[in-house]
């Protein structure tokens, strides 16, 4: 369990959105203003897109340093970037479309080739390209935002599979037999060296999964999501009342 957790209730999906948007701000702000940088590593799914429209809208996008700012994925579905399935299509028509992002700051995850293996190698080159972590150091993204599906599972860190055990590699393929397919996910030593991360959850259909993740009940509450444990930084929990409404009285 980490040590400096934070876990913050909100009405809805849209002031839990809001509350993130401000912290997504924050941090780039603060970020820039320690080192002239800020980096952050972003979800798909449906999740995380009214906070990616937030940041679009004036009223965030205009103070956030954008010239400063490199945009990464935490994972990626097998699929043409124009797939409907793609997670980067999610962001750049909720986000990138509507921001002054420099060109080559949004580094998009390529899950299409049919050579997994080097995909995945050549998104770690990206990133070492961009964030110059120290020799046999891993690269420590600013921000990390994550969800949570029902079954526990985080970026594409499914139950039971290969890439929870993984321990070198910053990017890997994972084969998820329950879904049938293969991705590509950022793993667990690359997003608990982040200075940052948020949790994003909403929804009545996680809130059984979350109760247990929180509050293990045995040792046999297992959960992906349970895995991510910064070494040196915030980990957030964000929810709406959906999918905190099983939470112990008194949490947070």
């Amino acid at each position: 369990m980490a040590l400096n957790r934070e876990i913050r209730v909100f009405r809805d999906l849209g002031e839990l959105s809001r509350r993130a948007a401000e912290r997504f701000l924050q941090a780039a702000q603060e970020s820039v203003a320690a080192r002239q940088f800020f980096s952050a590593a972003l979800s798909g799914g449906s999740t995380p897109r009214s906070l990616f429209q937030l940041l679009a809208e004036h009223e965030f996008s205009w103070r956030i340093p954008w010239a400063a700012t490199h945009l990464f994925q935490v994972d990626e579905r097998t699929v043409p970037p124009d797939h409907p399935e793609s997670n980067y299509k999610m962001i750049r028509e909720a986000l990138l479309e509507h921001t002054p992002l420099p060109a080559g700051h949004f580094h998009r995850m390529k899950a299409e080739p049919p050579n997994l293996g080097e995909a995945a190698a050549e998104y770690a080159r990206e990133i070492a390209a961009s964030l110059r972590p120290p020799p046999a150091g891993w690269p420590r993204f600013d921000l990390v935002l994550l969800g949570m599906g029902p079954d526990g599972h985080t970026a594409s860190l499914f139950p039971g599979t290969a890439a929870l055990d993984e321990r070198s590699a910053w990017v890997t393929p994972n084969h998820v037999p329950q879904l049938n397919t293969w991705r590509l996910t950022l793993t667990y030593p690359v997003l608990n060296a982040a200075r940052e991360v948020i949790f994003f959850v909403a929804g009545e259909d996680k809130a059984g999964t979350l109760r247990r993740v929180l509050h293990p009940e045995s040792p046999a509450d297992s959960f992906p999501c349970q895995g991510v444990i910064p070494s040196d930084g915030p980990l957030r929990w964000y929810l709406d009342q959906a999918a905190a409404k099983l939470l112990p009285e008194g949490v947070p």
